[in-house]
């Protein structure tokens, strides 16, 4: 079955609940700025695993980056996906491979512009969110007994009994996602609804955690659940996927905006133009095409929907502030059609 995009499903939900469903970017104007001038380059890379799985991928894209842009390249890994947005606003990091979520916050408070995106190596430009618990569980069975897809009915009506881990908070299909369509859609308030919620970190985590039965459900997604059959294939047997999302845009490049013309366009040309499948295979892509910030209004469409949400299924809200909210949040919905 052919999935509808993130944004067709949510436009949809959305509509119904407050009408259009827009926001507009809110990144701060540097034209007056003088341009950024930098002796090297640093590369945030966002924590979807461990350094140690990340670094010998990674390498060879830096060192073939810094050959062909003729500034030298330094990787910049982190713990946590805010440590990306931290180092940009910064100007500790010039460049960065982002999420959506992560990048919508980098291009609100950190200068990011976002120039490229990645595609997959099957060609495709989007990616999906899952949850996952181990095959051999009860979750497993009865969920699958539900019918398909249904893993999040069955996560919603018997969370009390379950533990449950997101990936990071800055993180689109290990929180943003499943937080909205799972939860706030439904109305459940996921930090009162498990009898244990955690944050691991990372998708690599949140899918350890599931394999070695450390946690019942988590969340994670395809991208990485593919890779994790790489770097731990035994791990991978023993997850099972109980509930799949509509498609996520697959992930933005954004360098900073304040950096000058002239390294700006040999960082396009080098990401337009590098197509070599040895070194961008291992990461799990095809090649770069350019990118508008445009791109990631869904996510941030569905930031705000899922705030509407929350404050709809608010009983600790009057109606008239329930009201008010809402209607602070629709005229920012409405500033991105202007």
């Amino acid at each position: 079955m052919k999935r509808r995009s993130l944004i067709q499903r949510l436009g949809l939900f959305a509509l119904a609940l407050t009408g259009t469903v827009v926001f507009a970017a809110c990144t701060p104007s540097t034209d007056n700025q003088k341009p950024l001038e930098v002796s090297e380059i640093k590369f945030g890379i966002i924590s979807t695993e461990s350094q140690a799985n990340q670094k010998p991928i990674w390498e060879p894209f830096i060192k073939e980056m810094e050959k062909q842009v003729g500034v030298p390249v330094k990787p910049f890994y982190v713990t946590q996906y805010s440590g990306v947005i931290e180092a940009m606003k910064t100007g500790d990091v010039q460049i960065a491979w982002y999420g959506g979520k992560s990048y919508v916050e980098a291009a609100r408070r950190s200068n990011a512009e976002v120039f490229a995106q990645t595609v997959n190596d099957d060609g495709s430009q989007g990616y999906v969110s899952h949850l996952i618990t181990h095959k051999d569980s009860k979750v497993a069975t009865e969920a699958k007994a539900l019918g398909e897809n249904k893993g999040d009915e069955y996560v919603i009506k018997n969370s009390k009994d379950l533990t449950f881990a997101f990936n990071d908070p800055n993180s689109t299909s290990g929180f943003l996602v499943p937080s909205f369509y799972v939860f706030a859609k439904n109305g459940v308030n996921p930090k009162e609804a498990f009898k244990r919620l955690i944050f691991s970190g990372s998708h690599e985590a949140t899918a350890l955690a599931v394999a070695n039965k450390q946690v019942d459900v988590a969340t994670n997604n395809s991208e990485s659940l593919a890779r994790l059959k790489e770097t731990n294939p035994g791990a991978r047997e023993k997850i099972e996927v109980i509930w799949t999302s509509e498609l996520i845009p697959s992930d933005p490049i954004a360098y900073r905006k304040d950096l000058s013309e002239d390294l700006k366009k040999k960082i396009q040309n080098f990401f337009y133009n590098y197509k070599d499948e040895k070194v961008l295979k291992p990461l799990g892509w095809k090649e770069f095409v350019p990118a508008e910030d445009k791109t990631w209004n869904t996510i941030r469409e569905l930031e705000i929907a899922k705030k509407i949400a929350e404050v709809e299924s608010n009983k600790d809200l009057s109606e008239e502030e329930k009201k008010k909210q809402i209607d602070e949040l629709n005229k920012q919905l409405e500033q991105i059609r202007k």
